[in-house]
């Protein structure tokens, strides 16, 4: 009996310092993230880009919008420079990760200009590094309001 506690009490603790190492690692990623909107808020162009990796790719909300890094940056570096990005502001963001742990995707609900948005994220552990390389922002529309949204884009 007393073995048998002794190794639930070592499963408890090795599963209690996972846990623990795991939100850790949340924390850590959430505040990146919170950050790097924040860069963006205050228009630091360069703290902006340098957490995402030479591959980054940019989905944009409206067709069209696939960037790369490089051309995403381009995009970007006339609103930057005016002292004005955007502000995205992140609430309700949920955190997967790979078994090896070299990569995490994510997802958030946003408050922007545009009003509810969401973004879904991956980031991968680059030489010590997280860095994002997917970033993907989408307008969020309430199911009743599809139909009006429809007739709206068909526009011309």
């Amino acid at each position: 009996m007393k073995k048998l506690f002794t190794v639930f009490t070592l499963l408890f603790v090795i599963q209690s310092n996972a846990f623990a190492q795991q939100i850790s690692e949340e924390l850590f990623l959430n505040t990146l993230i919170d950050q790097w909107h924040l860069d963006a808020a205050q228009a630091k162009f360069d703290n902006y880009f340098a957490i995402t990796s030479e591959e980054f790719v940019f989905l944009g909300t409206a067709p069209g919008e696939r960037w790369n890094k490089e051309e995403f940056s381009a995009f970007c570096k006339p609103y930057f420079d005016k002292g004005k990005a955007w502000d995205f502001t992140a609430s309700n963001r949920h955190w997967m990760y790979s078994k090896n742990g070299k990569m995490a995707w994510f997802d958030e609900d946003l408050d922007t200009w545009m009003r509810g948005c969401r973004g879904s994220g991956i980031m991968i552990l680059e030489k010590g590094e997280w860095k994002i390389v997917y970033y993907n922002l989408t307008v969020l529309i309430e199911n009743e309001k599809i139909q009006e949204f429809i007739e709206l884009r068909d526009r011309q």
